[in-house]
């Protein structure tokens, strides 16, 4: 009685207490002990080491240093990672909710610690243990300021210990209201802004007694990740943290919950003319060599403060003129409004490097990309890809085909003027850019085998299953439409545009160096030599005469319906360059079309940017294109009879345009005497390219015979 029954593995010690007999419990639990033994004794150790060390002599007058830069590939430095101001704002010049702000988002025990938190550290080594990845961090306001001032970024564990080191010395020289003002002044707030009071002018353009809470929890939440929470790269995730940082505040009793919920409700208004660092040569191309190191593992801290040296692709001499033509030719044409833009893309088609690269003409005004972010309708520009689709299945340059109006069931096409000329040869139809034949090469062929071929040339962008697209009436990005051009370039094979050759550390080490560019064939050589012959005599002969360059080259003019859109895009054998003309909000732009503006800036560009490769030709097979002239005009007006105009007075009717048809004054194309060259089989192609199941026919169907499609609204123009 009294007595109870204790388990098997267990025994009444002398003195009642209960010990193990499992010899491997008893193993585990004696490690555990001496293992949190040994946690406890190196973060002992680590804490009498932190605190034996010396404070910093001559803390006070460290200034941030220019750090990482970005070099075009001649050594030029295009950017440079200093400063936008260096002004030394004291503390009490700081509204205090900016500060309370900071500190609830980025270190919320700083007045209480010694420069760290080894518990903190802790905690997030195992959440991050846990979690496979980084989710916590354990940086006190005072460790970042040791890396931002002494260290570099690397991901290491003796970074962190020397982290840890510094941020005690700094603690033991300096007071807690004087670290946080220096890195108030120095931490990176991203768009070039080193400190709050040049975060203030650059997202705001105010001073920091003039900002509101609401603008201090943006400008509070941007350390972190500067460029991903910047309002200028995205406004919805630049409010998204914005109002953590206001919740962080509330939480912690900065703010009330009234203040709390206004403040959470407010629209972010941004400075119209942010200030931009001089130091920022090409902006657009900058952003995007920013986005490739971020895809090639390094953060925005390394490229920030990492003090890198960034060898780039840039041609320099070409960008500078890229942007000169820009500006130039816009203003000679009267578009000087903000929404009048023009973009300019160029890249070498035989190794891949990014060239040239302007989003816009003025990027202190507008950071949107145009080359790699804008969709919008190609136009006559994408004729190209409807011919090539054709010449692949066998269809001869100097096929004859009408010129004529046309009603593909409920769609009836019309040339630009409405202007016909009867039966030409298949390369004049593109060289003056004909959209009645583009259309019929269209019906002839399908239009799956064109988005097929566009997709292996490189067109990622969405492509409608439409009639239309023979006129361009989907939309492109000028950075795809320019990649795929370069296919003709290139004998037949894509290259996958890059724009960093070389990454080093501050000491010179490589960290990283670029490869040999992807490439892969997508057309068979002869059809490549055969469209650039064709489009060859769009630039002597046909509607991009102004791109001109006295060099062989081969290109396309695209209009777009009421000139909203226009374009250029062209290459020699070492060059391709795209241009891109419109107004951001989609209005119409008058006479602009893609043989004015877009070819006078590819003109200029090109004059640059070929000029190291002197009069290089292509090395193709020469291809024969019958010497051809129309002796007339149709011009048919909306609704009107038919009329017969003689050569000079049709050439008359669009003088301002040089994207008009042209080949009326222009002499006749020579003949090129060549070998004949074997038309395409299935074993000479990459399995990639598409096999179009629908024949060409070298006489042209009846047009009662086409087949139906949806009627559509389709560009006109060049």
């Amino acid at each position: 009685m009294g007595n109870y029954n204790v388990p098997k593995n267990r025994k009444r010690g002398n003195k009642g207490r209960i010990s193990i007999d499992n010899p491997l419990a008893s193993f585990l639990l004696y490690a555990g002990v001496f293992c949190v033994g040994i946690i406890l004794a190196g973060f002992l150790a680590l804490k009498l080491y932190l605190v034996s060390l010396p404070p910093i002599k001559n803390l006070n007058t460290l200034k941030p240093n220019i750090v990482t830069t970005f070099c075009a590939g001649d050594g030029q430095v295009i950017k440079t990672f200093a400063a936008f101001t260096y002004s030394n704002v004291e503390l009490k010049e700081v509204p205090e909710q900016l500060v309370k702000a900071l500190i609830a988002t980025e270190d919320k025990n700083f007045y209480k610690h010694e420069g760290y938190d080894l518990f903190g550290l802790a905690r997030s080594m195992v959440a991050n243990v846990l979690a496979g990845h980084v989710v916590q961090g354990a940086s006190t306001i005072t460790q970042q300021l040791s890396r931002i001032l002494f260290l570099s970024n690397e991901k290491t564990f003796t970074r962190k210990i020397k982290e840890l080191q510094v941020a005690s010395q700094i603690e033991k020289t300096i007071s807690k209201d004087k670290i946080l003002e220096m890195y108030l002044n120095n931490v990176y707030l991203g768009s070039g802004a080193y400190g709050v009071k040049g975060a203030a002018k650059i997202y705001f353009n105010k001073n920091l007694n003039q900002l509101t809470l609401p603008e201090m929890a943006l400008i509070a939440g941007l350390p972190q990740a500067p460029s991903v929470y910047s309002p200028y790269n995205n406004k919805e995730l630049a409010m998204k943290r914005r109002n953590q940082v206001l919740l962080r505040m509330y939480k912690m009793k900065y703010i009330d919950k009234a203040t709390y919920e206004k403040a959470k409700e407010a629209p972010i208004v941004l400075s119209t003319m942010p200030i931009m660092y001089a130091t920022n040569k090409a902006p657009y191309f900058c952003d995007y060599v920013m986005k490739e190191l971020q895809k090639l593992g390094f953060s925005e801290d390394e490229i920030v403060n990492g003090g890198l040296k960034v060898i780039t692709t840039l041609d320099y001499n070409a960008q500078i003129k890229a942007n000169e033509a820009i500006l130039a030719n816009l203003k000679a044409w009267g578009m000087t409004k903000d929404k009048n833009q023009a973009a300019v893309f160029s890249f070498s088609p035989v190794d891949g490097r990014i060239l040239v690269y302007a989003g816009g003409k003025d990027y202190t005004k507008s950071q949107y990309d145009r080359v790699s972010q804008s969709q919008r309708p190609s136009g006559s520009a994408f004729k190209p890809f409807i011919y090539t689709a054709a010449i692949e299945k066998g269809l001869s340059p100097n096929d004859m085909i009408d010129d004529l109006p046309v009603k593909i069931g409920n769609w009836t096409p019309r040339n630009y003027g409405n202007k016909y000329r009867g039966k030409i040869p298949v390369y004049t139809a593109l060289m003056v850019s004909s959209n009645v034949c583009a259309a019929r090469i269209m019906d002839m062929i399908g239009v799956r085998p064109v988005i097929q071929l566009a997709r292996v040339m490189g067109i990622t962008t969405p492509i409608p299953y439409d009639y239309t697209i023979a006129l361009g009436s989907n939309s492109v990005k000028l950075f795809e439409m320019t990649r795929a051009f370069g296919v003709f370039a290139n004998g037949g094979y894509k290259v996958e545009p890059f724009a960093i050759e070389r990454v080093e550390s501050s000491r010179g080490t490589i960290l990283y160096e670029s490869r040999k560019t992807r490439t892969s064939r997508v057309l068979n050589i002869n059809t490549a030599a055969t469209m650039t012959a064709i489009m060859k005599t769009v630039i002597t002969n046909g509607t991009g005469r102004a791109a001109d360059i006295g060099k062989p080259a081969a290109g396309k003019t695209g209009t777009t319906d009421d000139s909203k859109d226009a374009y250029f895009i062209g290459f020699t054998p070492d060059v391709a360059t795209g241009v891109w003309v419109g107004n951001d909000d989609n209005s119409q732009m008058g006479g602009i079309t893609g043989g004015t503006i877009p070819a006078k800036i590819w003109h200029d560009v090109m004059l640059v940017a070929t000029q190291q490769y002197g009069k290089s030709d292509f090395e193709y097979p020469e291809i024969v294109l019958n010497p051809f002239k129309a002796s007339s005009v149709s011009v048919i007006p909306q609704g009107g009879e038919v009329k017969t105009e003689s050569d000079d007075k049709a050439g008359d009717n669009d003088k301002k345009s040089t994207d008009a048809p042209a080949e009326k004054t222009a002499p006749p194309v020579p003949v090129t005497v060549i070998k004949p060259f074997p038309l395409k089989t299935e074993s000479s192609v990459k399995k990639e390219v598409p096999t179009i199941e629908v024949p060409i026919e070298r006489v042209e169907p009846p047009v009662n015979n086409f087949a139906p499609i949806p009627v559509q609204t389709a560009p006109v123009g060049q």
